[in-house]
């Protein structure tokens, strides 16, 4: 591997591993699996390079230029050096977005999902290797009531609040025990990970596919739409998804917001480590707090969002 001449850090990610680097003139991006990845083990670099070779084609993906094993008797870590996708990062431009524009963007968004949900898998599991083997997932990880048991400690919650979200959690689990299927899940698909052309909102890359696995058709719609309530966007999303899809539930966006209640307990248990996640931690409390799948933070607790997508009632 060619070593970079420069490194600059990107913006907008907690892990601090991850830089814009210069090649040959040419700008890269560089990964660095240092100690923030080591819970991931040795092969994460190319297991990452893998999930991406699986996109190719199909998915607005960086192309892999090289990888590298750590090699932990030199003291190195790993690397993945990918090219540098164009556009600009989708959370810095929604705030200037008028209504045309949001529903172009979310019409795009939409389809992506819709490809992303066409990658299918033969089970849920985590990747294991560069084949992109599947390994089960982890037990308390495939009940969603089992999985607020694991982390109920870490929360600190009143009784009468985890029971509320014990109740939430059982019924949601219902409704993704109807689902059988399967399929690749990037698992972290929000805004500041899409990138944009600024000048037809197209989606021009889907980056940072550190949490990618097998799983739930619906955890990417629900990543998504996790603190997003603006009804053009969301419906923009929801209608294109829904055209892309041979088949969807009427329920779509209670699946949507069940699956992602996984990723929601996990980030409340982290509530004072970063600001994104000191909000997921209010918007579940709002969830316990009314039962609601769709509830968000607001003098009376919640506020219900209900309808085929996702009208506010007042």
């Amino acid at each position: 591997m060619q070593l970079p001449t420069t490194l600059t850090p990107l913006p907008g990610g907690h892990s601090g591993e991850t830089f814009l680097a210069e090649v040959a003139g040419e700008q890269t991006i560089l990964r660095i699996y240092g100690p923030r990845s080591s819970w991931r083990g040795p092969l994460a670099p190319e297991i990452d390079a893998a999930v991406l070779g699986l996109g190719r084609g199909l998915l607005p993906v960086a192309p892999v230029l090289e990888v590298r094993r750590p090699d932990p008797l030199a003291d190195l870590p790993g690397l993945l050096l990918t090219g540098r996708l164009p556009g600009e990062r989708l959370d810095l431009l929604l705030p200037d977005l008028g209504t045309d524009q949001l529903e172009a963007v979310g019409a795009a968004l939409g389809t992506l999902l819709g490809r992303l949900g066409h990658v299918a898998m033969p089970r849920a599991g985590t990747f294991a290797d560069p084949e992109l083997t599947l390994a089960p997932m982890p037990e308390e990880a495939t009940d969603l009531s089992a999985y607020v048991g694991h982390h109920a400690g870490v929360l600190g919650w009143p009784e009468d609040e985890l029971a509320g979200l014990h109740a939430v959690a059982a019924e949601a689990q219902a409704m993704l025990d109807e689902s059988d299927r399967a399929c690749l899940v990037h698992s972290d698909f929000n805004p500041k990970n899409l990138l944009v052309d600024p000048a037809t909102l197209e989606v021009t890359g889907l980056v940072d596919w550190e949490f990618a696995h097998a799983g739930s058709p619906y955890a990417d719609l629900g990543n998504l739409l996790r603190f997003e309530r603006d009804p053009r966007l969301v419906e923009a999303v929801l209608t294109a998804y829904a055209a892309f899809m041979p088949w969807l539930p009427d329920d779509l966006l209670d699946r949507a917001r069940a699956a992602d209640l996984f990723a929601l307990v996990e980030l409340a248990t982290r509530r004072e480590q970063n600001p994104v996640a000191a909000r997921a931690h209010q918007l579940l409390l709002a969830v316990a707090r009314t039962g609601d799948l769709h509830a968000t933070p607001g003098p009376r607790g919640g506020r219900r969002l209900d309808s085929r997508w996702d009208d506010p009632i007042s």
